[in-house]
């Protein structure tokens, strides 16, 4: 489907029938050249900047069969090698100080794009531009709040619209073809010109490969084919909601607490079971990955107890381990950390605390932390699922075994780490049972971890890192073979005096309700927000929403089901289903849980209903039964309690979403 054709001043590239590149030598589309980067990183937050010292057009083509040599000028010296095949388009640099690339691919009128891994801010791409780095995602997100300008200034933490915990150089157009950068390094997607998307790539890519459907379904399970599909989720799941409690021991009489006040609760997720260190940010964990018996002693005999009353217990880890720690050692004597420039083991400042890097590229640290960490110390000792978490804190400045450098390697460390985990898991036969959780990522973790979470949002409702961000996180990482996403009910950062509201809880759970799990968390201060047993009001709200989920199970498995044969996800933006619609296609605050329902949270504070576009219906408004044709905007009532959510009245499952006016 792939077609080279020569022009009399270049070659055209068309996907079927749709034109992607049309480069002449009076309107090139390929570029090299070379740059110097300056990359400083603070805490997974990175400053970086290019000095671009050449960008050369390269305006002579030669055809010769599938092959395209291309040069500055007719009679200089080649620069770069294009080959087209089936599987889409190979480069290679025919000069070695090459190490900038662009591409400009053709783009339409009215085209919309969508992709770039799991982006919080935008569904729709156009108009924008936007690095693709993994990084921390930053708090506040938006330079105009005073937020993030006090994160910027405190922390150098306040980041912007594309700063993302998961990116990945993969696009789908409105034009039903999807487009995958076959790299590590540093990239960015620029829509910001009508006539072409310009891809940019600090080295040559090994390829560009090319995806096309009948239509966007067809296109995202190709594309879920392409990378990897998740396991169906684990059947405890379909039981409630994982409360996250990290309060030692005090913990099991809180949850006891939540199931007395009516909550549904599937696993009870204590990440500080390995121990608590105090800084400046708050309570931070232990970086050593074993359970630590003053906090909670006894463990073993209370996850059975848990484990027999049908509730899992979940835990905690990253690929860090703390210096202070028994671990360090082992790890340090079996050589398995990344080394600074002296050869010696690289230490990182995670905030008032050092760790060693263990270094997964070489394979005895790998097999190492799988057995050792994840195999023994958690899985054997009766863990369910954790969260796996600072996927995308690999510094750039160490040496690793492979002898790749840091840089190409940082944007590949949370599949890596994926792998990790999903070879300890495997090693025990818990693959589709026991559930973990990322919120880094990049291309190729969806062949390896089974859930993503949305990261540390703000604990309010802010634009740009607040609820609503979960939900564009959602869309846009499932677009790309990730069928399972949730987020920190409640979110997770309080900074500067910015305090969670029971509003914002209950608001955060109505949505959390409808998502693939449900999961609390504490956040960074727990001592300092409002909690969900500290509020009869909240406690009661958040009970009835775990009802609705528990009562949502069949609907949910058949989704899981069908994101294991499909490839499609859970939560599914409107033009998936919709695409001839042009209202849907840039819609990020609603979405289709599958094919039958639609949900609009509300994600402002102080509104008790929202505007809601339903596409051609009909569609059955949930909790009053009113029937609406749809294809328009409408005001809906949304008071707390009682979401806007409409489901399609033909559907198989209509009796079963009726069901949840009962509860």
């Amino acid at each position: 489907m792939i077609h080279l054709h020569t022009t009399p001043s270049g070659f055209t590239i068309h996907l079927g029938d749709r034109l992607l590149i049309a480069h002449d030598a009076a309107a090139p589309a390929l570029f090299v050249g070379h740059g110097d980067a300056r990359m400083d990183m603070y805490r997974g937050n990175f400053d970086i900047e290019d000095y671009v010292s050449e960008r050369i057009a390269l305006r002579s083509a030669q055809v010769e069969g599938n092959r395209v040599i291309l040069s500055a000028s007719a009679g200089s010296p080649p620069l770069l090698a294009l080959e087209v095949s089936d599987a889409g388009l190979q480069f290679e640099a025919l000069d070695g100080d090459i190490n900038r690339f662009w591409l400009r691919i053709a783009a339409e009128a009215n085209e919309h794009v969508w992709g770039g891994g799991e982006q919080m801010s935008y569904l729709d791409l156009s108009g924008r531009r936007f690095p693709l780095w993994t990084s921390e995602p930053g708090v506040g997100r938006d330079k105009s709040t005073e937020i993030t300008r006090l994160s910027d200034l405190h922390n150098k933490a306040g980041g912007d619209y594309w700063n993302t915990n998961y990116p990945q150089p993969t696009w789908l157009s409105s034009r039903r073809y999807g487009l995958h950068v076959g790299t590590t390094a540093y990239s960015a997607f620029d829509f910001r010109h009508a006539d072409f998307h310009e891809i940019e790539v600090w080295e040559v890519p090994s390829r560009i490969e090319l995806f096309a459907g009948e239509n966007l379904v067809e296109l995202v399970g190709a594309l879920s084919s392409r990378f990897g599909r998740q396991p169906e989720l684990p059947e405890w799941v379909y039981r409630g909601a994982i409360i996250g409690l990290k309060d030692g021991e005090n913990s099991f009489a809180r949850l006891e607490n939540m199931l007395k006040a009516g909550v549904e609760v599937s696993g009870l997720w204590c990440e500080d079971w390995v121990g608590l260190r105090h800084t400046s940010f708050g309570a931070r964990l232990f970086w050593d990955w074993q359970a630590n018996d003053s906090r909670y002693p006894d463990l073993p005999r209370r996850i059975a107890e848990l484990d027999a009353s049908g509730i899992k217990f979940l835990g905690y880890v990253n690929p860090y381990l703390a210096a202070d720690g028994p671990l360090f050692a082992e790890a340090e004597a079996g050589g398995y950390f990344a080394t600074d420039d002296a050869g010696q083991t690289a230490l990182v400042d995670f905030g008032e605390f050092d760790c060693g890097v263990v270094d997964f590229t070489n394979p005895a640290a790998a097999d190492w932390f799988a057995e050792r960490v994840i195999g023994q110390n958690m899985l054997d000792f009766g863990l369910s699922g954790w969260m796996a978490d600072f996927g995308e804190y690999l510094p750039i400045d160490v040496h690793l075994a492979n002898g790749v450098d840091a840089r190409l390697m940082h944007n590949a460390w949370p599949t890596l780490w994926a792998e990790v985990n999903a070879r300890a898991v495997a090693s025990r036969g818990k693959t589709g049972e026991a559930l973990w959780f990322m919120r880094a990522g990049f291309t190729g973790v969806q062949a390896h971890c089974p859930l993503l979470w949305g990261g540390d949002q703000s604990v309010d409702f802010s634009r740009h890192d607040g609820l609503v961000t979960v939900i564009c996180g959602a869309l846009s990482s499932g677009l790309l073979g990730n069928a399972y996403h949730h987020s920190d009910i409640g979110g997770y950062t309080s900074l500067f005096g910015n305090l969670r509201t029971p509003e914002l809880i209950m608001r955060w759970s109505e949505m959390a309700a409808f998502t693939p799990v449900m999961r609390s968390h504490e956040g960074n201060r727990p001592k300092d927000n409002l909690q969900l047993d500290q509020d009869a009001d909240v406690l009661a709200h958040f009970a009835r929403m775990t009802r609705l989920y528990r009562t949502l199970a069949p609907y949910l498995r058949h989704l899981s089901a069908e994101a294991a044969t499909t490839g499609l996800p859970v939560q599914r933006p409107l033009f998936l289903h919709y695409e001839t619609d042009a209202q849907t296609h840039a819609i990020q605050d609603q979405y289709l849980y599958g094919a039958d329902l639609l949900v609009a949270p509300v994600w402002q504070a102080g509104a008790d209903s929202r505007k809601v576009y339903l596409p051609a219906g009909p569609w059955e408004q949930l909790w009053s039964g009113q029937t609406v044709p749809g294809g328009d905007w409408i005001e809906a009532p949304a008071p707390i309690g009682f979401p806007a959510v409409y489901f399609n009245p033909e559907s198989r499952f209509a009796d079963l979403f009726r069901q949840l006016r009962a509860l």
